[in-house]
């Protein structure tokens, strides 16, 4: 099981193509008033009203766009920003503005990994949506095959235990037959501590991140 972020894909991506070219958009999505975003839209309500009954200091919600820039500027895993946001990369994937980005050694060790009969599964921030655009309009092809399964913030916060033994349940193993890899050392906590294997990924580009007794990766192709 995978992260995406500075794990099969370069952080560069994400914080130089996708998120400048959904905030370009938010303004006109939140004042649009179609029905494709009314989800998306009453997932960052209810965030605001939580956050709002917990004394914290916000503007009028109005459209929901100023919410949705501060959670941006923020970088908080928003389960209505998340969803907002993939449904802006949706529309940039059809029409070919936006290619995802994977390592070569992704792909290779998918094509390995699938031949060999292991299953493949996806545990990332970004919505289930976002994850699907991304590997199925990817500069490696249409990498949606390789993966069984695809996991968001709706499963779990990345940085909790259970989150983690949900998964497995997903995948019907125990969680020590399950390899969990990632470029954060919090998440790989998370996963060890419900019994999970873990490699981290310390790639070019990649935040700083201490070991922490996790096994350090910089390429898939170590694990073929």
């Amino acid at each position: 099981m995978t992260d995406i972020e500075g794990t099969t894909t370069p952080l560069s991506f994400v914080l130089d193509v996708l998120f400048p070219y959904a905030r370009r958009r938010l303004d006109a999505a939140c004042a649009s008033g179609e029905p494709r975003f009314a989800e998306a839209l009453r997932l960052l309500r209810q965030e605001y009203e939580e956050e709002k009954r917990s004394g914290a200091d916000l503007p009028d919600f109005g459209d929901g766009s100023p919410y949705a820039h501060r959670l941006m500027d923020q970088d908080r895993k928003s389960p209505g920003l998340k969803k907002l946001q993939g449904l802006l990369w949706e529309e940039g994937y059809r029409t070919g503005e936006l290619q995802g980005q994977v390592y070569p050694d992704v792909a290779e060790a998918l094509r390995v990994w699938k031949e060999r009969g292991l299953g493949i599964r996806v545990f990332s921030s970004g919505s289930v949506l976002a994850q699907k655009l991304l590997f199925g309009h990817s500069d490696q092809g249409d990498l949606l095959p390789f993966f069984e399964g695809f996991h968001d913030t709706t499963t779990g916060a990345k940085q909790s235990p259970s989150s983690y033994t949900a998964i497995a349940g997903a995948f019907g193993l125990p969680p020590g037959a399950i390899l969990f890899l990632s470029d954060v050392t919090a998440e790989l906590d998370a996963a060890r501590a419900a019994g999970m294997q873990t490699g981290l990924f310390l790639r070019p580009g990649n935040r700083p991140a201490e070991a922490n007794g996790h096994p350090v990766l910089r390429s898939f192709t170590e694990l073929i």
